[in-house]
């Protein structure tokens, strides 16, 4: 028995997995209607102990990718967004989500949008992102009700 934790104890100090371990998830940008900016959603989990911060976005079609924390109706650009340890950090319609802007091109529905996120403490993580319609919503948010409902009556 104490053999086998030795070892265990020696394997996880050579592997120099201290810091967070991320995955990126859920990713979509909606088409854009604007010719100069995209929205961007995605899900960073962080699967350790430890905290991170996404600190920033590069992206081939954005001459700058930009950070927003939304709370309220109110929209705030931010330089940095933490992704708590065995949290996660949601970008999402209505909620945190990137900016693309100066977009070098419009992207196209069906068409994937490569981006890189950069961390204070991970190593960057490319993504490709899929370019959904206009209006597409996660399955999760349109699950519940049938698409005719959606339309608000007021």
């Amino acid at each position: 028995m104490a053999a086998a934790l030795t070892l265990a104890g020696c394997g996880d100090s050579d592997s120099g997995k201290s810091g967070p371990e991320l995955s990126v998830g859920s990713a979509y940008m909606p088409q854009p209607v604007s010719d100069s900016m995209a929205a961007g959603f995605l899900v960073i989990a962080n699967d350790s102990g430890a905290d991170d911060r996404l600190s920033s976005v590069t992206s081939d079609i954005a001459g700058e990718v930009t950070l927003h924390a939304t709370s309220g109706q109110s929209m705030t650009e931010v330089k940095a967004l933490d992704i708590p340890a065995h949290g996660k950090l949601a970008l999402e319609s209505g909620g945190n989500h990137l900016m693309f802007e100066k977009l070098k091109r419009k992207p196209k529905e069906g068409e994937k949008v490569s981006l890189e996120l950069h961390f204070t403490k991970s190593e960057a993580i490319k993504v490709e992102m899929p370019v959904k319609s206009a209006t597409y919503r996660p399955a999760a948010a349109t699950k519940s009700s049938p698409q005719s409902s959606t339309k608000s009556h007021h």
